[in-house]
């Protein structure tokens, strides 16, 4: 099997929603009228972003699902992506799973995958997806106000707490739904629609909490105290919460939605929840003075070792 056999067996769908979809120079795509459109790039490396014996076909799951999960953090409705794969060699196998996950998940979001690329090379992984919303309306990282109540949806620190326990690094008995968690993200894509109108500003959770949340209060020039106590993870994992703490409040790979609205809206929130399937917690507020200040049960400042994942680190 060559390249061009590759692409044609495993990477080459029909995309009715695009003009012009694989098999050309470049795709061709139409936004829905009255809607502005929205771009992101993801890429994840072998032993740097996932451990190179992972279920490929959990891999095709994840790579897409990072993608969709930005998608999610702006209320955006996903519709294209375009895939590049730089693989070892070509492993026949290999690829049928990673192309079942990979499809599963875009299957399940309505997402038409209209392009992409494949090299020889270092196992590495690379997604530009594209998503739409109602003009003006897209959930941005600049909108958070005073007074806003911070929101997380789902549960943190799970993935973290498997990445961990896999790196030798911790020797606790973690429920299935750690490493579910892990190789196996839920975007909230559902979520993240539901929330335009009512949220101010959101972002996704995936590199650690509190270093996702500072890029909100850099881009909207505020400061947020946090409850510590506050922020939700498995109940299994709640008798060793202060063990795990790093992972809960700075872990990566939650793929979980933290956002501000108005108090005012919170009933609002909830709705949107419910009606996304998804849990969610308020867990802090915006203030004016600048800076993130994680408070304990006593309402004392608690200083992380670190607040999230550094990939140059």
């Amino acid at each position: 099997m060559n390249e061009f056999e590759l692409i044609r067996r495993h990477f080459t769908q029909a995309a009715p929603d695009a003009v012009l979809g694989v098999g050309d120079d470049a795709a061709i795509v139409r936004p829905s009228p009255g809607h502005d459109l929205h771009v992101s790039v993801d890429m994840l490396v072998a032993g740097r972003h996932f451990f190179p014996d992972v279920d490929p076909e959990a891999l095709g799951h994840k790579t897409l699902a990072a993608n969709l999960s930005d998608m999610a953090a702006m209320g955006a409705t996903p519709r294209w992506a375009v895939l590049a794969l730089a693989l070892p060699q070509l492993d026949g196998a290999w690829v049928e799973a990673f192309a079942r996950g990979f499809f599963g998940l875009a299957a399940e979001h309505g997402v038409s995958i209209i392009g992409g690329d494949t090299t020889r090379g270092p196992l590495t992984l690379s997604v530009t997806i594209f998503g739409e919303t109602p003009h003006g309306q897209a959930l941005r990282r600049d909108a958070a106000q005073a007074g806003d109540d911070i929101w997380v949806s789902g549960e943190l620190g799970l993935a973290a707490a498997a990445l961990q326990q896999r790196l030798g690094r911790l020797s606790l008995d973690l429920p299935p739904e750690c490493r579910r968690q892990l190789e196996w993200p839920q975007p909230r894509v559902a979520l993240g629609r539901a929330l335009l109108g009512i949220a101010h500003a959101a972002l996704d959770v995936s590199d650690g909490f509190a270093a996702d949340l500072h890029h909100i209060l850099d881009r909207s020039a505020c400061g947020a105290e946090v409850w510590l106590d506050a922020l939700p993870t498995h109940p299994a994992l709640h008798g060793a919460r202060a063990q795990l703490l790093s992972c809960i409040a700075a872990g990566g790979d939650d793929y979980e939605l933290c956002f501000t609205a108005s108090p005012a809206r919170a009933a609002e929130v909830e709705a949107a929840a419910r009606q996304a399937g998804v849990t969610v917690t308020k867990v802090g507020r915006i203030v004016t003075a600048p800076g993130l200040r994680l408070l304990d049960q006593h309402g004392t400042a608690v200083t992380l070792e670190r607040l999230g994942y550094d990939h140059f680190a």
